[in-house]
Parts: C-alpha cells; structure tokens; sequence
C-alpha cells in the first residue's frame, strides 16, 4: 500500500474590500433578489490595486506554516493553482517561495480554472506518495476582479477575491489521507468560458482591449448544464466506488460556483444540507480559491472535522476541468 498524505494545516488570505450586490446595483442593471435567488451570492472581496495574486497567496502561505509552527526552510515544493498570475513568468510560485523563504522549495504555477486546487492538492500528494518528498506546500489563489468586465452584468456578479492553502505530509497512520481522486477535462469546454485575447494566439493589442477581450467570457446556461451534471457524476461516483454512502460522509467541499450546482450535487450523492459547507454567500466564486477557502471554514473556524471523518471535495471548472477528491480526516 502506497504511502497517503494527509493535510496537516490551512491557512488563507481575504482581501478586507466587500464588494455587496447593492454596490453592484449601482454599477450595472441588477438587483440584491435576483443575484441572491440565482446564485446565492451576497457579496464578494475585492483586492486593492498594485497589490497582485502572489501577495495573496503568500499571506494564505505564511499562515498555513505558522499555524503548524513549520518553517519556510523546511518545504520541499510549492504548488500554485491560479488563472491570474502576477504575470506570464515567472510563475506565482516562485513570487511565494522567494516572499516566505522557502529556499530549498521548487515549483510551479497550474492551470486548471475552479479546478485548479483540487488538480494542485492530488499532484501534491502524488509527489509525496512517491516518497521524493515529505512537505508540499498547495495554494489555491485567484484575483478573479483583475479579469471581469463590471460593465457586464452576467459575470461582475459571480467572481471574489481570495486565497487558500493547505500543507500536505505523509500519514503516519495507514487508511487516513487522501483516498482516491477522479479527474477530467473537456476541451469542448473552452468555446463556454474563456479569456479570448492575452496569450499567444491573440496578443494584446490596442484593438483587443478596445473590444474587450481580456475579460471573462462565459456562456452561463452552457456551463451550468455540464456543471450540474458533471460535478454530481463525479461526487456520487467516487463514493460508489469506495463503498460509501452520502450518509458516511461528514462534509461535502464543492466548489463555489453557484448554490443551484451545489445542491444539484448533494442530492445526487444523498447529502443532507448541514453537511454542505458553503460561503459563496460571502466570497462568491474566488476560482482556485474556493475549496481550500471552505476547508478553513470547517477547520479554524467552526472545527467540524475530527479523526475518522470522511469527506468530499469537489470541483468544476473552465476547460472543462472536473474532478472529486475523497479523503479520511486525520489528526
């Protein structure tokens, strides 16, 4: 049996700027009732200018190790799942490693939008799995504001601001960790949501901007359809193939997208509603942030996971990217 990994600590990063649907309404032709009946949302957290994902995702970073007491030194890798990167290069890991210290680390930025986190925390795991490494360091951090249009109203009232961090290490007991993983990617996916210009197909240019396309593109009833499906499938499928039930699980994680996807997922799997942690209420679709953001709810502030407990993360995102992680708490 393959050595598993357990998450250790968490830690996480929201800006203090809320941005409420009734500051919205004074942007753009919406209103509270229709944002909160739709999607849930109440308000999100906007980031101050100059400021940039890698001093979020340092900050989610410094707390996670200082809640462990573990210093920066001792981290072997650094992995960074984000779609709003300082910048093209270098990647926001490395901004993290050189802002906390952590000489010895390596890593890399991954891409995989909302699913980013979940993709980021089972190749974590996998790495130590492999027995190379015994301290990874996984962030799930977007700027998502940096990258929406608040002129147009379908997609200004969906995205937040925010980051978190977990801390993976070898389990030092067997059947606890992270037990089995699903993932998936569409590229169907790419013509529903989307940046069309800023990369190398279409550089920016002054005629790019003018049309605005460097903002996020999305066909919402096209990527609710697949969400809704998709991220139940693969919830309900990863408990089936590990002979468990909804009624085994302590919390299902999924990713904040919006409140009609994530009870289209509970039911599916058989999840009464007081296991379903949510805070898109308050931070909205923070992209790669979402998941890590909702597993410190449970953890630091209302201690909802004890020993023994199993749980759901789950994930759905631009590309399509889809995927579950079932895990065994340990602690």
């Amino acid at each position: 049996m393959s050595q598993k990994v357990f998450i250790r600590s968490v830690g996480r990063f929201l800006p203090e700027r809320r941005l409420t649907n009734q500051d919205l309404e004074k942007m753009v032709d919406t209103n509270d009732e229709w944002i909160v009946t739709r999607t849930g949302i109440r308000e999100r957290r906007i980031l101050d200018p100059g400021l940039g994902n890698s001093y979020m995702a340092t900050r989610a970073a410094q707390e996670c190790l200082q809640r462990v007491g573990v210093d920066a030194s001792e981290v072997d890798a650094i992995i960074v799942a984000t779609v709003t990167p300082d910048m093209f290069f270098p990647s926001t890991a490395c901004l993290v490693q050189r802002n906390i210290g952590a000489d010895k680390a390596w890593g890399f930025d991954l891409s995989a939008g909302c699913s980013g986190f979940v993709f980021a925390l089972t190749t974590g795991a996998q790495m130590i799995e492999a027995g190379r490494y015994q301290k990874v360091l996984v962030i799930g951090s977007d700027v998502m504001s940096s990258i929406i249009d608040y002129e147009d109203r379908n997609t200004c009232i969906l995205f937040g601001d925010g980051a978190g961090a977990v801390l993976l290490e070898p389990c030092p007991e067997p059947g606890f960790g992270i037990l089995d993983f699903i993932q998936r990617i569409d590229g169907v996916g790419g013509d529903f949501l989307h940046m069309k210009a800023g990369g190398s197909l279409r550089p920016a240019s002054l005629e790019t901007v003018q049309r605005k396309e460097h903002y996020v593109y999305q066909e919402g009833r096209q990527v609710f359809k697949f969400a809704v499906t998709e991220m139940a499938e693969v919830s309900a499928r990863i408990l089936e193939r590990n002979g468990l039930t909804g009624a085994d699980l302590k919390l299902f994680i999924p990713h904040q997208a919006n409140l009609r996807i994530i009870d289209a997922s509970a039911k599916r799997m058989g999840i009464e509603p007081e296991k379903v942690v949510i805070n898109i209420d308050r931070y909205a679709n923070t992209t790669a942030g979402t998941i890590p953001l909702c597993l410190y709810d449970a953890l630091a502030e209302d201690n909802r996971l004890v020993k023994g407990d199993y749980l759901v993360m789950s994930s759905f995102g631009a590309g399509f990217t889809w995927g579950s992680v079932l895990m065994r708490w340990w602690e």
